[in-house]
């Protein structure tokens, strides 16, 4: 049996008070939840409506693959380039880069961080040419 806590000549029982801070802990989570519930229910009755309020007219025409108005010819299988998602792969590490470069510019305006947020972005801009320096050795970036 664990022994009451006295504060101010008030007596105060420990599971109470784990209680109350869980209480308070799971009601912040409550609003989150429900956000997610409703966002689960609006796109369920969206879909719901939208299969309910079309029609539905099966025809050989729709039923057919569809693929900028050319009609299917041959396989549906074809090879891809990889060198298109090292592209895309390398968009994408200069666009985090230009988020990153936004808040450093803020900070770096910031009385008493000047210097190391200058270090720190140098550091952080020579890893990113480091990793374009090797992409380019490697041939990644010659388009043929």
């Amino acid at each position: 049996m664990r022994e009451p806590t006295v504060v101010d000549s008030t007596v105060i029982d420990s599971t109470v008070v784990a209680a109350h801070v869980a209480a308070d802990y799971f009601q912040a989570y409550s609003v989150v939840g429900l956000l997610a519930v409703v966002g689960v229910l609006f796109v369920a009755v969206a879909f719901g409506a939208g299969r309910l309020l079309r029609p539905v007219v099966p025809t050989p025409e729709k039923l057919l693959t569809y693929e900028c108005g050319v009609d299917p010819v041959g396989e549906g299988w074809a090879h891809t380039q990889v060198r298109y998602y090292v592209y895309a792969f390398l968009y994408v590490i200069f666009a985090v880069d230009s988020v990153f470069l936004f808040p450093w510019a803020t900070v770096f305006a910031a009385d008493g961080y000047g210097a190391t947020t200058l270090v720190e972005m140098f550091i952080f801009l020579g890893f990113l040419a480091v990793g374009l320096l090797y992409a380019y050795k490697k041939g990644v970036l010659t388009w043929t």
